[in-house]
């Protein structure tokens, strides 16, 4: 298990580059207003919620996964049922944990696209499994045919 200090240095690294990242947003929370991610966890997997919790969050990272970078558009038309300023909300608060990149190039109309971190696609198991799990589910309850 990581130590404390460990998760300290890797937190004071993530709140440098962020820091840097949001500097042009003046809406968003900055990094250092946030709590340090291991205070008030009972548990793991309320961690792993922090991260990953949220009802679009686990959707855009599969697609990444699977499929690779994307812009917001074509995250859009595969997850239609989300709305722009959710899957804005979502992709920020991903970009925050370090799970995703943004990377915005200098051109008009601006282009931005979005793709895994390293430490995001440690997560890979996980949308993986869930995937599999769902499968099996939606089989399990699909009426069978009379």
């Amino acid at each position: 298990m990581t130590s404390r200090r460990g998760y300290d240095r890797l937190y004071s690294l993530i709140r440098q580059v962020l820091s840097k990242t949001f500097d042009t947003y003046t809406k968003v929370r900055m990094i250092h207003d946030l709590p340090h991610p291991l205070d008030g966890f009972q548990c793991p997997v309320e961690a792993t919620l922090a991260v990953i919790g949220g009802k679009w969050k686990v959707v855009i990272l599969f697609h990444l996964n699977h499929a690779g970078t994307h812009r917001f558009s074509q995250l859009k038309r595969k997850i239609p049922a989300v709305s722009e300023r959710m899957l804005t909300q979502q992709l920020r608060e991903l970009e925050r944990d370090a799970v995703i990149h943004r990377e915005v190039f200098a051109e008009v109309p601006p282009k931005v696209e979005y793709s895994l971190t390293p430490y995001g696609k440690t997560l890979r198991p996980i949308t993986e499994l869930m995937c599999a799990w769902g499968a099996r589910h939606i089989k399990r309850v699909k009426p069978k045919a009379v």
